[in-house]
Order: structure tokens, then C-alpha cells, then sequence
């Protein structure tokens, strides 16, 4: 009969170790929805193997599975990063505008990613939105690539498509970076499921999975 109180004990200390190590996400990040006829929902499983990766290796808590948003949507301060990709065309209405403005100077941090094709519309889109500034590369030396992990070279070249470089842009506001555009990189596509994507190799994933925790760390600390 003495088992009773032994399996009491522990059924007791589960629910003790299961109330003290849960703790709600803290953050949760979102993939941008813009019109024009781009398509923004591209790279399907990039976020969530981003938010594991960064929960694993930065000790961050996300949320595990990314949302949503609209750019003209109220609901963008709910995200202190958003994501942007796509290949196509991109319009931003003058609502959103203002309220990608008001989202970006007032804290929040956008980052795009060029799935090649989308650099002409990008462009000119942001150039509403930040009519006094302009895309300057950023150095080799900026935090962004001296995070947890080391970059010194810059972005990794994930997907070759015609030979160029890859290139890391950002809209700096007021001395703070609050637009972060990797251009002829195709960064979002290496953190998506091993195996999308014919020449898919472990170790671009990789790399492509720890710069994205490199933003994540410096848009968290910066």
C-alpha cells in the first residue's frame, strides 16, 4: 500500500518541475503581407526554423510558430521583427506607409530579403516610406555581423544565381539600423527545411540559419 504516496510525490514534483520551467513566448515574429502581386508568402518554413534555431542557440522565447501581418495593420507593433520576402512586385498604399514609418522610427525592425527579382519594387517602395534615406551597404565591421556568431566576410552566399556578390543594405534612421535588406543572398531560403531546394547543403543552412540569429541577437540588444 505504500505506493500511493510515492506515486502522490511524484506526480507532485512533475506538475512543480512543469509550472517553474513553462514560461510564456516573450516574442513572436511575422512575415509582412504587401501588395502588388509579389508573392510575400514565400519561403514557407523559414520563420519557424529561424525561431527554433534562435530559441536553441541565443536562449531566446519565441513564440514557435510565426504569424502574419499586414503592413497598413495595427497589429505590426505587436512584432519587434518583421520579415520580408518575395520575387515579384511590391506596392505600399499611403496608410501603409505612415504606419510602416511610424512602425520603424518608433522601435520596431523590418528585415527584407531579396528572393531575387524583388530589388526594383523594394527600392521604391521604401523611398516612400523613408523619402530622406537611402540603402548604404553596411561595412564588414557593423555589430550586425559580430554577434554570437562570426561574419567577417559579410553575408553568406546561400543560393548562386548570377554571380554576384551578396550584399547587406540598411535604412538608418536617427543612427539606428531599422531596416536591414539582404540583396543577391537568398538568406530566408537557407533557413527553410533541408531538402526545398535541389543543391540545398547542411552547411549553408547553417550559416544561413546563424546570421539570421545574428539579426535576431543585435535587433533584441542594439
Amino acid at each position: 500500500m505504500s505506493f500511493k504516496p510515492v506515486a502522490i510525490f511524484v506526480f507532485a514534483l512533475i506538475l512543480i518541475i512543469i509550472n517553474t520551467s513553462f514560461t510564456a513566448p516573450t516574442y513572436k515574429m511575422a512575415k509582412l503581407k504587401y501588395s502588388g502581386g509579389g508573392d510575400w508568402y514565400g519561403d514557407r518554413t523559414a520563420l519557424p526554423n529561424l525561431i527554433k534555431f534562435c530559441n536553441d542557440n541565443l536562449r531566446t522565447n519565441f513564440q514557435q510558430e510565426d504569424e502574419v501581418v499586414e503592413v497598413g495593420s495595427a497589429e505590426i507593433f505587436n512584432y519587434p521583427f518583421i520579415f520580408m520576402t518575395g520575387h515579384g512586385n511590391v506596392i505600399f498604399s499611403d496608410q501603409d506607409v505612415r504606419n510602416l514609418r511610424k512602425y520603424l522610427t518608433g522601435g520596431g525592425f523590418l528585415h527584407i530579403d531579396d528572393n531575387y527579382g524583388l530589388d526594383q519594387f523594394i527600392r521604391r517602395e521604401m523611398k516612400k516610406v523613408f523619402p530622406e534615406l537611402d540603402f548604404v551597404e553596411l561595412p564588414l565591421n557593423h555589430p550586425i555581423y559580430h554577434q554570437k556568431f562570426q561574419f567577417p566576410n559579410g553575408l553568406p552566399k546561400i543560393h548562386e544565381h548570377d554571380g554576384k556578390r551578396p550584399q547587406g543594405f540598411g535604412l538608418i534612421y536617427k543612427g539606428r539600423l531599422v531596416c536591414f535588406y539582404t540583396y543577391e543572398c537568398d538568406l530566408g531560403n537557407g533557413w527553410e527545411d533541408y531538402g526545398t531546394y535541389a543543391n540545398d547543403t547542411q552547411e549553408n543552412r547553417i550559416k544561413a540559419l546563424k546570421m539570421g540569429a545574428n539579426i535576431i541577437q543585435y535587433v533584441l540588444t542594439q
